[in-house]
């Protein structure tokens, strides 16, 4: 599917049908919008960086963009094709919270060894702040941020946050939850 194609095969069609809950139709029109955008059927990092940059005029996005990219390319190939992308718009667009938990966990965890390090979140905080910056300062810098969420879901307090764990204390704090999923900030 990475190949410059016109069409999508009705296989393919099937098996994202399965894979991502969207309709036929509707898989058909975002690969239509998907080839428009990316006429190769690849959507580089830099080409992705500047897409978030127009949601996020006012701040910087470059930095966050490159963490949810990394999430993006599950093949690691350095290029966003249109399964990848599909299946991830499934997931963070009618996904089960759990699904989008795993999902935010994934760009939470930078280094891909199924742990999150405080430093890591203070890494994504601090992108999340630039991103959404206009102008003005939180009150509560990305260190304070992480060592509040370290605190509430760290039960073991090794320094490191296992799914378990994040799932967990994401289902416990709604405010957390929102944070996480980088909604409503």
């Amino acid at each position: 599917m990475g190949k410059q194609n016109s069409k999508l095969s009705p296989e393919e069609v099937q098996d994202l049908v399965t894979k991502t809950g969207f309709t036929a139709k509707e898989i058909k029109e975002w690969y239509k919008g998907f080839l428009r955008d990316c006429p190769t059927g690849q959507l580089n990092k830099e080409e992705f960086q500047n897409v978030y940059a127009n949601f996020f005029p006012n701040g910087d996005a470059r930095k966050f963009a490159e963490h949810v990219f990394r999430t993006y390319d599950k093949n690691n190939d350095g290029s966003i094709d249109f399964r990848e992308f599909l299946c991830a718009l499934s997931v963070t667009s009618h996904g089960s919270m759990e699904d989008k938990l795993k999902w935010a966990f994934e760009l939470y965890d930078l280094n891909k060894d199924g742990t999150i390090t405080k430093a890591e979140m203070v890494e994504l905080i601090t992108a999340i702040y630039k991103m959404v910056s206009d102008g003005q300062t939180d009150p509560i810098t990305p260190e304070e941020r992480a060592t509040e969420i370290f605190r509430k879901m760290d039960k073991n307090s090794d320094s490191r946050l296992t799914f378990d764990e994040f799932l967990e204390g994401a289902k416990q704090d709604p405010s957390l939850l929102r944070f996480l999923e980088c909604q409503n900030q």
